[in-house]
Order: C-alpha cells, then structure tokens, then sequence
C-alpha cells in the first residue's frame, strides 16, 4: 500500500509524541495501520509525505543514486539575485557535507498555497519571494540550511513533487491523505 498525505504545518513525520514536544503526530490522522513514512518532512514543513507499508520503497526513494527528483516551493526572506540563485543551483556548502546540484528558480507569480496557521511572520520593509528547488537528496534541513547559506531564510516550505506526483494533482487539502493508485504509483517509481 502506497499513500500520500497533504501534511499540514506543526505535524512531526511519525506517529510518537516526542516528550515535551508541542508538535502534533501522524496518529492524529486515521492512517492505516502497519504503515511508516517514506522519508520525513519537518514539522515546520508542509506538503506532499508518502507512506507505505512496503520495507523496501524507503530506500528505492531516497537514494540519491536512483535519482527520485523532489520538489520544494520555498517561501525565502528578501529577492535573491541571479548570483544567489546559480550558487544554489551549483549546491551549497553546509558544514562537511556540498549538496549536490540542483534545479531552482523564482516562481512567477507566487503559488497558490493554503493559508497556514499559523501565518508566516509579515515584515513590512523586508520583501520575500517564492522560489522552487528540485533536489534528489535529502539531508537534515536541507532546503532551509541552503536558503540560509545564500542569505534568505526559509520562511515557508511546501514539498509539492516527487518524482511526477504532483500535489496539486491529488488535491488534497492539509490533512487529508488516500491511496495511490497504480498510474500515481508509477508517477514516483516508474512503471
């Protein structure tokens, strides 16, 4: 079985509370039992979380070698330049580790994104723009410690693609989840 959830704002990408935490679990959503995520997003993240109860898909769709493209809609802090967005797109030093390359750019005009609650801070003399970012690794923070790295902090990030499934094809609104069907499934593994 293979599912995929629209994972709101404030929801950690498991089904234990950790202790002392004030972010909400998976449990709360009536998923299937028997299942994991593929993967994680942070609490602070929102967007496109696949689930299975099939050991061997995590690995399938992590590996960087096998290549699974995922895409992020990332709400940054200020407008970067040309420059900016070509060292992202190069890959970021962050600590020990470059990220690998990337495909990024400014999304013309803003996405259509429910609204979060709660709402991203609003800085009146402090523009934001939103940008896309297709990564096929996935490290700790990744998305957010890159923005960071060039000068524009996240301040919103929606996973809206894996592989060629998109969100928005799903239609599902935060919270809501269902299973793929055989064509979806090919969308993020192949046939």
């Amino acid at each position: 079985m293979l599912l995929a959830l629209n994972k709101p704002y404030g929801v950690l990408s498991q089904f234990t509370p950790e202790p002392g935490s004030r972010w909400r679990t998976l449990a709360e959503f009536a998923l299937p039992k028997a299942i994991y995520p593929l993967g994680r997003l942070d609490a602070d993240s929102e967007g496109l979380l696949l689930l299975s109860d099939e050991a061997g898909l995590n690995s399938r769709l992590l590996e960087p070698r096998q290549a699974h493209a995922r895409e992020y809609w990332v709400q940054v802090e200020r407008i970067p330049d040309a420059s900016a967005l070509a060292r992202l797109a190069r890959g970021v030093r962050l600590g020990t580790h470059t990220t690998l390359p990337c495909a990024v750019r400014r999304l013309e005009p803003a996405p259509a994104v429910p609204p979060r609650e709660p709402p991203v801070r609003f800085r009146k003399n402090v523009p934001d723009c939103w940008l896309t970012l297709e990564l096929t690794e996935g490290k700790n923070r990744q998305v957010r410690r890159m923005t960071a790295a060039m000068g524009h902090p996240t301040l919103r990030l929606v996973r809206a693609r894996i592989g060629t499934l998109t969100l928005a094809a799903l239609a599902l609104a935060p919270g809501q989840w269902r299973e793929l069907t055989e064509v979806e499934r090919a969308a993020v593994f192949g046939p």
